[in-house]
């Protein structure tokens, strides 16, 4: 064997074995939501689904004048990294909102990575259980869980 065929070849078997790790690590992230990094906890975030459920209870007729007071128990649900099922990537977050009525109900949030304003930033969708009257995530915000 050539020194040149040799090179090529340790050059191949490299490549696929970091290939091969790197998709492990990236399944891996995909079936363990306690992997995921901590997106759902930023305050940033919370605070956008906050506003756009603000922005929903005065926009929308005969919806009832409540606020968030309080978000607790955010914890992850799914990810989905770049390359699966899309080239976006995405978080899924649940909550407990604390409404100014004392109820408490399910938040459900996404965030999408590079989907925000000219793909700046992230987007950040939030439906709350009970609240979405015209069925916009489906019933009971399905489309978010």
């Amino acid at each position: 064997m050539s020194l040149r065929t040799a090179f090529a070849f340790a050059l191949f078997a490299g490549l696929s074995a970091a290939s091969f790790s790197q998709a492990q690590a990236a399944d891996y992230l995909a079936t363990s939501p306690a992997a995921i990094s901590p997106v759902c906890q930023e305050q940033g975030v919370i605070n956008r689904a906050v506003a756009q459920f603000d922005r929903l209870v005065r926009g929308v007729p005969e919806m009832p004048a409540v606020k968030i007071n309080a978000v607790s128990n955010v914890s992850a649900t799914r990810f989905d990294p770049k390359t699966y099922p899309s080239g976006i990537e995405r978080h899924y977050c649940r909550a407990t909102a604390v409404l100014s009525n004392g109820e408490n109900r399910n938040m459900w949030y996404m965030v999408e990575k590079t989907q925000g304003f000219a793909s700046m930033g992230s987007n950040v969708e939030s439906c709350v259980d009970g609240f979405d009257k015209w069925f916009v995530y489906d019933g009971r915000c399905r489309v978010l869980r």
